[in-house]
């Protein structure tokens, strides 16, 4: 799906957009703005990167990213996400240049009752559909996780996980913790 007329193209987004570090994402050729996070997503989101990019940097597998940081999805499509955290495999590092130009391996959103940035499903979609291999819910009201792994932008796999049972992942099968061990201890 293409811009319409007169909706910005990612080449808009880029040069015409004023530097900001509240979230903005491109969605379509329109653009969507959100309000600064709270602290208490902010927290839960240093705690998942911090516990990520340990785990990755000892493995050597490839980099944790976080949010603010614009990913293009598609440009064609003029798509543009910034989801909270997100992991690119060594196998994949070519996506990262001026911009993530590309699918992550992995992204993980933390959420919130009310979205600050779109729909979660629609989110969940896109990153199906432009070839996510694993997305990552944290629900912090619940205290939960819920992982949706992909296979040939295909959902082949939904779990969750309550804060205290180790989290399964197909991109990060090493990766032993619990949601408890890494927010709430």
């Amino acid at each position: 799906m293409a811009p319409a007329p007169g909706l910005m193209t990612v080449d808009d987004y880029f040069s015409n957009t004023p530097r900001r570090l509240s979230p903005a994402e491109l969605i379509y050729g329109a653009i969507r703005l959100a309000d600064a996070p709270l602290p208490r997503h902010q927290s839960a989101v240093a705690c998942l990167f911090r516990a990520l990019d340990r785990h990755v940097r000892e493995h050597a597998l490839g980099r944790m990213w976080l949010a603010p940081l614009d990913v293009v999805l598609s440009e064609p499509d003029g798509l543009i996400v910034q989801p909270d955290l997100f992991f690119v495999s060594n196998e994949r590092d070519w996506i990262v240049r001026d911009r993530v130009r590309g699918a992550p391996d992995l992204v993980v959103e933390v959420l919130s009752p009310h979205p600050r940035i779109g729909k979660t499903r629609e989110r969940v979609g896109w990153f199906r559909d432009y070839g996510v291999r694993e997305c990552w819910l944290v629900h912090q009201d619940t205290a939960s996780l819920t992982v949706i792994a992909y296979e040939d932008r295909t959902i082949a796999r939904t779990s969750s996980f309550k804060r205290r049972e180790t989290i399964v992942s197909t991109v990060l099968p090493d990766f032993v913790t619990t949601l408890d061990q890494i927010l709430f201890e």
